[in-house]
């Protein structure tokens, strides 16, 4: 939240900035008027410092917004408190409280009010009401000519209304960009908390699976050694038949095991065998050929064109979603099925192609949401929920598309650097 705020304030420092170009421009508009439109004599050299200083605060202002640095409440206070010291020495070189323009202290105190902390209003309050008060003895006054008529031609009116239009302008100016970037906050926000969700329902369904893993060990093993016994009685064993189906329940058994495995790896249970170092081709071309092993797609079109090999870290949870986009695109166009690996810049980038009838319009507009599917089934739409999760953790993306020549496209985008042995290492230490 702290981070939030910083780049909050941050925002609203380039807002004063803004505001106070504005402020140079209108002084100086404002100076040579009144000096040689209306002819009334101002100590211009002293007017012309106090805009000098402005100019180099809002030079300093801008090298700090630059910076990478965070901004305080504390310094946004300072950079209010200067304005006001700058604009009380004007008002006292041109009359103090009898000058019209003595009201722009309330757009810095309105200003403070929008952007500062409960304290720092209070005291930038007590502070202009101090200058307000101390103009009212202490200024230079300056020689008005007298004037017979009233309304717009008398030269008070007339500076009332154009410190009006000022402040006025210049609060719907700040307002509406203030407003802009409490909403552009709001947004994020409400991105974060979402972001929060899906990740604790991540954890209880890791949770679950885990548990699950764990269950299924215990009548996994007592069944690998039934089939076992089975295989070495010679009622099975002289029965070809037989023997080829006990074979096929072994091979299906020890692909359960693989997969409880799998989940326990996943899950931080099983670290044992220590990090698998591996390579991009080797991995993609590794689960591609077990995938196809275990489904046996109809048609199966898969193409390599990474080209030269970098070294990765063998990620089972990338493993599975993997397998959960080709199942995905398998149930959907059982007939063909195409992927494509290939690399832009230093990005691993993972097309899957399918024939089948596309995405719905609302599956597309809510893409990678929990149980948003048009399958109709309980538990409908996981499967791309998890996708899009494991690869926003790794610093990646999922993106969905309708091909116009039909069927659907999903693209995965992963950091090189996310997989690199040297990243995979220090995540193991941390």
């Amino acid at each position: 939240m702290n981070s939030i705020q910083d780049t909050t304030n941050k925002k609203n420092l380039y807002l004063l900035i803004q505001l106070r170009w504005l402020a140079v421009i209108g002084q100086v508009v404002t100076i040579l008027f009144v000096d040689l439109a209306l002819g009334i004599a101002l100590p211009l050299i002293e007017m012309a410092a106090v805009i000098v200083f402005l100019v180099a605060l809002n030079v300093v202002s801008l090298l700090r917004y630059r910076s990478q640095d965070a901004v305080s409440n504390t310094e946004l206070f300072l950079e209010l408190l200067l304005d006001v010291a700058a604009l009380t020495v004007q008002l006292y070189l041109s009359g103090g409280a009898s000058n019209p323009f003595i009201y722009l202290y309330l757009l810095q105190v309105i200003i403070g009010a929008v952007l500062l902390e409960a304290w720092s209003i209070w005291a930038l309050l007590g502070i202009t009401s101090v200058c307000f008060i101390g103009l009212t003895t202490y200024n230079q006054p300056i020689a008005i000519p007298l004037q017979a008529g009233g309304g717009l031609s008398n030269l008070r009116t007339q500076g009332l209304f154009i410190c009006f239009v000022l402040a006025a302008s210049l609060l719907v100016f700040f307002v509406t960009r203030i407003d802009r970037n409490l909403r552009a906050r709001d947004t994020y926000l409400a991105r974060l908390r979402q972001q929060s969700a899906e990740e604790d329902h991540i954890v209880r369904m890791g949770l679950l699976a885990s548990g699950a893993a764990h269950e299924l060990g215990t009548p996994l093993a007592t069944l690998s050694v039934i089939l076992s016994d089975w295989q070495r009685m010679p009622m099975f064993r002289e029965d070809g038949e037989v023997a080829q189906e006990l074979q096929e329940m072994r091979s299906q058994l020890d692909r359960c095991k693989a997969i409880v495995t799998g989940i326990l790896m996943s899950s931080g249970e099983a670290r044992g065998e220590g990090t698998l170092r591996t390579s991009v081709n080797t991995f993609f071309d590794g689960l591609v050929d077990e995938w196809r092993a275990h489904r046996s797609p109809a048609w199966f079109d898969y193409e390599n064109a990474f080209g030269a090999d970098e070294a990765i870290v063998s990620d089972s949870a990338l493993k599975q979603i993997v397998f959960n986009l080709f199942d995905n695109a398998v149930e959907a166009s059982p007939r063909w099925l195409g992927v494509t690996l290939e690399r832009r810049d230093d990005m691993i980038v993972l097309q899957v192609r399918d024939a089948g009838p596309g995405f719905d319009r609302e599956v597309l507009d809510q893409f990678g949401k929990p149980y948003n599917s048009s399958k109709n089934r309980p538990g409908g739409g996981l499967g791309l929920f998890l996708v899009v999760n494991v690869v926003r953790k790794l610093g990646g993306t999922v993106t969905a598309r309708n091909e116009i020549t039909g069927g659907a496209l999903v693209e995965l985008a992963l950091p090189l650097a996310a997989l690199s042995p040297g990243e995979a290492g220090e995540a193991d230490g941390a």
